[in-house]
């Protein structure tokens, strides 16, 4: 079966290019209308397939989102999973490490928030910071953030053979409408909270950031941990292939509900 997120998708980055892909890119629509129709659609069938995901109680799923500062890892969670179970979704967000954090190996505070089987886990930011704003401001030696992409792929693959279904999205905005939804949070009183003065000092190593990206995606792209790489420039168009592509890595696992172990007919409500 196609889906129309199927050509963000890159399970091999051997000629994998960042440029190659237009943040702008509305694939198969021209209206708005027609996506935000199509991306309901997902959606209900995201709430349906989450309840048989919950009670087959077979596999976890584990979303990671990352991108630029104002591309929508924040929107993106809050249309997408708004309407999931929270019984059954967990979200992290990841931050500057704490100091406890710094005195474990890079994957130690990556192991506890992992998703259980039967449940959602989604991750804003995350293990993949160790290869982006590591490398970007010369955190550690070269040396060492290079063996980081070795690293991320046999954690990923131990969580894909322990029944962890690993979907990445990198939320792909041009640095022209980045500039614009800041300007924006600086208008709108409503958003000054929104609005960090560092995000102007990490505009300046834009192409530092789309350069590590590009390698992230290149060294950690594989079929059981798939990269989307997501226009994000119209935000209706992004929460579409986020909807679909987890749709899409949902229906193949053609999950059922368990039957019973007694027959439904001969029960009698007394």
């Amino acid at each position: 079966m196609k889906y129309p997120s199927d050509k963000y998708r890159i399970e091999s980055g051997r000629n994998f290019r960042l440029a190659d892909f237009d943040p702008d890119d509305t694939g198969p629509f021209d209206e708005r209308e027609e996506a935000e129709e199509a991306t309901q659609r997902d959606l209900k069938k995201l709430r349906e397939l989450h309840e048989k995901f919950y009670v087959d109680n077979r596999h976890a799923l584990l979303v990671v989102l990352q991108a630029m500062d104002t591309a929508g890892k924040d929107g993106t969670i809050k249309q997408v999973f708004s309407g999931i179970n929270p019984a059954g979704c967990t979200v992290t967000s990841f931050k500057k490490p704490s100091e406890e954090e710094l005195d474990h190996d890079f994957l130690w505070r990556i192991y506890k928030p992992l998703p259980a089987r039967g449940t959602y886990g989604i991750f804003n930011r995350s293990h993949y910071e160790d290869v982006l704003v590591v490398r970007v401001h010369k955190l550690v030696e070269t040396a060492v953030w290079k063996k980081r992409y070795d690293h991320i792929n046999d954690f990923e693959r131990l969580l894909a053979e322990s029944n962890t279904i690993v979907v990445k999205f990198f939320l792909n905005i041009s640095k022209d409408e980045q500039k614009e939804r800041l300007q924006a949070r600086l208008d709108d009183p409503a958003k000054h909270w929104k609005f960090d003065p560092n995000d102007i000092k990490e505009r300046g190593h834009w192409n530092d950031y789309m350069a590590a990206y590009q390698d992230a995606i290149r060294n950690c792209s594989a079929p059981h941990a798939p990269w989307y790489v997501v226009p994000a420039n119209k935000k209706w168009y992004r929460n579409f292939v986020v909807a679909n592509a987890l749709v899409r890595e949902l229906e193949r696992l053609h999950l059922e509900f368990p039957k019973p172990d007694f027959d439904p007919k001969k029960m009698r409500i007394p």
